[in-house]
């Protein structure tokens, strides 16, 4: 019978979910139901001065946003200190692990000495063969890994392929330190095994550990997880991902205007592809996931291609549905004042109705609520720079006297409206832009919006008449 699949995602819960770590995350969703099997959830909060409650809640909200449901209870790591200690103790027990009294002055020695010879900075076993009756007194010892000498470990890793390690360049790690408290290299090891877990998927950062977690696995006779390094994510001009290129955590996105699903069809596309495909729905996603397909190269953040691939999202989704989301959004982004909280208003179905001409050019929510804002501005309308500087005397008797047809159209639908507004141009002998541009800017204060005969339409009579003649001569 074939093991079922268990992937991990193992966050440090020392800052936000970052950009990287959601896709590793997304990676070991899809790769575990792809092949119908689990990814389980483990917080690495051993380091108890720096892992935050508030970090643990921002990692569970992202991967949830993200719709990456793990399965069965979140693992914390430093709950398992205990489990940790007694393989060490084991290890101690098998004569595949010892105890060394090294002090902090002669570890430097150590290393300095090293340093001036061109050698590797690496543990030169002291300890290792000493009898223990030689041990200075009140000195508490760590517990260090005895690593074999010669050969070499490989890791047949899925995505990087064969990497092979010299023994000699892996030095005798510490297992337990002075105090009793694991280290990251045993917890890792020890955690994944007994969570049963098949396929390690991280970032290929993490490389390097595989060869000597490796070796704890053979000290302890226990089965090799498959790994699979991918590389990490850089910016457009090829530099390690920062801030500026979009290192943000994933609530930044949310509160950005991202759509979830979009930022997941995003995510996956970084350093993974099924040929041309760009839009890619989460069904195809699971079908067509696999390691194999995940590049070595890494992958570049381009905020543009995200921007192009939410506008699509927000375009293909329903109308009350991105209402919704944009009301759901206006709390967290401090703008709930400025259009109605709940979409069981009369106010709220306005909003419903002009989603198909918002959509169609916004990039984010944020953006189509903004555009969307001035269906609920209160007259008189707050007037922008560019949109006060059509409104000049000439633009302004050009108002007035539109109002007159515009005051007698009937019905008011955009048909209407815009048969209206093309008559009066043709009968003033004036181009459609030069009634449009000023128009715009005294109905939404704004030089950009949704087109004008949609404004006016979305407005209404009484409405559009109302802010013409705040604006008029």
């Amino acid at each position: 019978m074939t093991t079922p699949v268990v992937t991990r995602f193992a966050p440090s819960p020392t800052g936000y979910l970052h950009i990287g770590g959601a896709r590793t995350a997304l990676f070991n969703w899809l790769y575990a139901r792809h092949f119908g099997g689990k990814m389980l959830l483990r917080i690495e909060d051993t380091d108890r001065a720096r892992s935050t409650d508030d970090a643990i809640e921002a990692i569970l909200d992202g991967l949830r946003w993200l719709g990456l449901e793990w399965d069965d209870d979140v693992v914390y790591q430093h709950t398992r200190a205990t489990r940790h200690a007694e393989i060490a103790d084991q290890m101690l027990a098998s004569g595949n692990a010892y105890r060394c009294y090294c002090s902090p002055q002669e570890l430097a020695e150590m290393r300095e000495k090293a340093r001036s010879e061109g050698n590797p900075v690496l543990y030169d076993g002291t300890w290792r063969d000493r009898d223990p009756a030689d041990a200075p007194a009140g000195v508490d010892p760590v517990i260090r890994l005895k690593a074999p000498r010669t050969g070499e470990t490989l890791i047949d890793d899925l995505v990087q392929g064969p990497v092979v390690t010299a023994n000699e360049q892996l030095d005798d790690l510490i297992l337990l330190r002075s105090d009793g408290s694991p280290t990251y290299m045993l917890s890792v090891v020890v955690d994944d095994h007994d969570m049963a877990v098949t396929h390690v998927v991280r970032g290929d950062d993490h490389l390097t550990n595989a060869a000597r977690q490796a070796l704890i696995y053979k000290a302890m006779d226990w089965p090799l997880p498959e790994f699979a390094h991918i590389p990490l994510i850089h910016g457009p001009d090829g530099a390690k991902l920062s801030k500026r290129h979009g290192a943000l955590g994933v609530d930044a996105y949310r509160l950005m205007g991202y759509l979830p699903h979009a930022m997941r069809n995003y995510l996956v596309r970084l350093g993974w592809s099924h040929g041309d495909e760009e839009i890619i729905s989460l069904e195809d996603m699971i079908s067509w996931f696999d390691l194999n397909a995940v590049g070595r190269a890494p992958a570049r953040f381009d905020f543009a291609k995200l921007e192009n691939l939410n506008g699509h999202y927000i375009r293909a989704s329903e109308d009350a549905v991105l209402s919704a989301a944009v009301a759901d959004l206006l709390p967290d982004i401090g703008q709930e004042a400025s259009m109605p909280e709940a979409l069981t208003t009369e106010e709220g179905r306005i909003f419903v109705d002009a989603m198909p001409a918002l959509k169609e050019r916004a990039k984010t929510l944020v953006g189509l609520a903004a555009s969307g804002a001035f269906l609920f501005a209160r007259r008189p309308i707050p007037m922008d720079d560019k949109a006060g500087q059509l409104l000049t005397g000439d633009a302004r008797q050009i108002l007035a006297r539109l109002t007159v047809p515009l005051g007698q159209t009937e019905p008011w639908t955009l048909e209407a409206v815009e048969a209206a507004l093309r008559d009066f141009a043709e009968r003033e002998n004036l181009k459609l832009g030069q009634i449009a541009q000023p128009l715009r800017a005294a109905l939404t204060g704004s030089t950009a919006s949704p087109g004008i005969f949609d404004v006016l339409a979305l407005l209404g009579r009484d409405e559009t008449l109302r802010r013409i003649a705040d604006q008029a001569a």
